[in-house]
């Protein structure tokens, strides 16, 4: 794995605990050693959902050639910038088999368009987890337009070896589906805030109790049938249009972004946060969906 940001460490863990050999780098030192810091919190989840360990381990590595000469295969996972990874990818030549597969865990480039950038580019494939990617069960597996069918068999079945969730897409579109859907939501609840509709706790409230409730065990095609299929035509021939449609960036978020406040890595964003919260809330929030994830699959 290439890339120890956000979800390096537990995309790193959970292939481990699958069993595999996982080797990672990151550019910067710093990354790693975040990453070596966060493991008791990312095993402390594994060991709550009762993923039994497999016997793999996760070798930190200070050299790309070091982590992926011999490898079968290669996720990136790197920043969100199609030079960034181009760069990576012209790199990889000198070190990996044509035949090995690269994925990577971008959270919306179209793959066709990275695809372009890498050769044999029928061994490359969009593979976006879901963040924290060692709770969260759900992969998107994302085919561009020059990915070799088997490559997206193989991609399938390591996920489904994991006892985790593929999802495949038809067809190549920005953001995927995840995205798609979370920042439309995003972007309602941004424009309510930012017209004095709700308070920011409130709107959280809000959805985290009422629609996200219900999401978590009726997805949104499903509700659509429990809700009544008339009862959506008649609310959305009005409401559609009165819809957030706006395709800038909101000036609340720009306004916060230019102080520099970026949220909980910066020490404060939308909220502020005490250091103690800082130390505390990933283990809390990954403790509670630890809870959930179990809740839903029938477990105690």
């Amino acid at each position: 794995i290439i890339g120890m940001g956000t979800m390096g460490p537990g995309m790193a863990s959970r292939l481990s605990r699958g069993g595999h050999q996982v080797r990672v780098y990151d550019v910067v030192p710093s990354a790693i050693k975040r990453a070596k810091s966060i493991q008791p919190v990312v095993d402390a989840a594994l060991d709550g959902l009762d993923i039994i360990d497999q016997g793999g381990m996760v070798t930190y590595c200070t050299e790309l050639e070091e982590a992926i000469v011999g490898t079968s295969l290669v996720i990136e996972n790197i920043p969100e910038s199609t030079k960034i990874k181009a760069d990576l990818y012209l790199k990889l030549d000198e070190f990996i088999d044509s035949n090995v597969i690269v994925a990577t865990n971008t959270s919306g480039i179209p793959i066709s368009k990275l695809q372009k950038y890498i050769t044999n580019p029928e061994r490359f494939i969009g593979m976006h987890w879901s963040n924290p990617p060692h709770i969260i069960p759900m992969i998107e597996v994302i085919a561009g337009s020059k990915t070799d069918p088997v490559t997206v068999t193989k991609i399938q079945d390591l996920i489904r070896s994991l006892n985790l969730l593929p999802v495949t897409l038809k067809k190549d579109v920005p953001g995927f589906v995840e995205n798609r859907v979370l920042y439309a939501l995003l972007r309602e609840c941004v424009d309510l805030v930012e017209k004095d509709v709700i308070e920011p706790e409130d709107i959280d409230t809000c959805v985290s109790w009422g629609i996200g409730y219900k999401l978590a065990v009726i997805g949104p095609m499903r509700l659509l049938d429990m809700a009544g299929l008339d009862i959506y035509h008649s609310v959305a021939s009005f409401l559609n249009s009165d819809l957030c449609a706006r395709t800038d960036i909101s000036p609340m978020i720009n306004k916060v972004a230019e102080k520099g406040k970026l949220g909980m890595k910066s020490g404060g964003g939308l909220f502020e946060y005490s250091p103690e919260e800082l130390s505390s809330l990933p283990k809390e929030r990954g403790a509670k969906l630890v809870a959930v994830r179990k809740a839903l699959e029938g477990k105690t």
